[in-house]
């Protein structure tokens, strides 16, 4: 497990990502009472070496799908998928050595320990007991000093910190995380988060879903929007946010208001009285100064103000709404942008 303060990892450009899928598909046979399933419709994406990418997407989506295709759990009905530049077809053995998997469900035997967990683990991966690195482990998920306690005398968070451990016994150089903090408290997900950076800075690549799109936000530099079955939204954290193009900022004012000054009829405004105003508007369209300059020259006088950046909460309810959502007035629409058409892989 690397140091904290390790440099980060370098990659030649030409180097193929850690993970690539293309026209990756999956279908669930149905049964008598239930028509079959598609959970996965041609996904094309790539993960480039070094990342932290976060899989985002609501539930039943298709990322448990795509991991466990990853993971060798699930056949694929089509497409291809390599890790670290190996078919998981042609050599599927060598791929599932490239992946390690932290499961959203904790699945520790109560009566190992962690000493003996991870070196059973290490085992079932053929590591030999010279190049086990359980010690290694322990201390970098700060559980040495309960390294002969039974795993059922850990509490959850130390479980799941043992989960991270128990992915990494073989140290592949792609690290899923599926839901890694659900659950936990502040403390821990920090904990994680610290421990998330620390890898990653070591090379490791780092796929991420969670729920928490503030989480995602924080770690990740690329992220991958999934509904339905298909990618519809990939690209850099910072180029997804300014797709949502769109900003709050609410004023105290010095007046006392008890409608809206006409002069600013033209933004999405709403009056708060007696002295608060919110104004939403796109920043691609309006300057931040010129819509102060508004609000003065129609007599106001500004007291105070607050700011409001969109969020991947934003852009994930734009991407993933129902298309009856749509029907949102003029008004709405003048200041809440259209969602951005879909780009997958790179």
């Amino acid at each position: 497990m690397p140091d904290a303060a390790a440099a980060p990892a370098v990659f030649p450009e030409e180097s193929p990502p850690a993970v690539r899928v293309r026209g990756l598909a999956k279908t669930y046979r149905g049964s008598k009472n239930f028509p079959p399933s598609q959970a996965l419709k041609g996904i094309d994406l790539d993960i480039p070496k070094g990342s932290v990418f976060g899989l985002l997407g609501p539930n039943g989506a298709g990322k448990s799908t795509l991991i466990n295709i990853l993971a060798g759990l699930v056949n694929k009905t089509a497409g291809t998928a390599s890790i670290w530049g190996i078919d998981i077809d042609r050599h599927p053995r060598r791929s599932r050595a490239a992946i390690g998997v932290v499961p959203q469900e904790l699945n520790i035997d109560a009566f190992f320990t962690p000493r003996e967990l991870l070196n059973f683990q290490a085992g079932l991966f053929g590591v030999p007991e010279r190049e086990r690195i359980t010690d290694e482990l322990l201390a970098a998920v700060q559980l040495t000093d309960k390294a002969e306690n039974y795993s059922r005398t850990l509490s959850g968070g130390m479980r799941r910190r043992l989960m991270v451990a128990k992915a990494m016994v073989h140290k592949p150089p792609v690290l899923v995380l599926d839901e890694p903090t659900a659950g936990v408290d502040v403390e821990l997900r920090q904990q994680l988060w610290s421990q998330i950076r620390a890898l990653n800075r070591s090379g490791t690549t780092v796929l991420l879903t969670t729920h928490y799109l503030a989480e995602a936000q924080e770690l990740c530099d690329r992220i991958a929007f999934i509904d339905h079955g298909e990618v519809i939204a990939c690209d850099t954290t910072g180029a997804l946010l300014e797709r949502v193009d769109r900003k709050e900022v609410t004023f105290l004012l010095g007046e006392s208001l008890s409608e809206l000054p006409a002069g600013l009829a033209h933004y999405s405004a709403e009056l708060i009285p007696p002295r608060r105003l919110v104004i939403r508007y796109r920043p691609s369209r309006t300057r931040f100064r010129d819509l102060i300059n508004d609000v003065r020259e129609n007599g106001l006088t500004i007291v105070d103000l607050s700011t409001h950046e969109s969020d991947l909460e934003d852009l994930f309810l734009q991407l993933t709404a129902a298309p009856a959502d749509a029907g949102a007035d003029s008004s709405e629409a003048q200041d809440s942008p259209s969602p951005p058409p879909a780009v997958a892989g790179r």
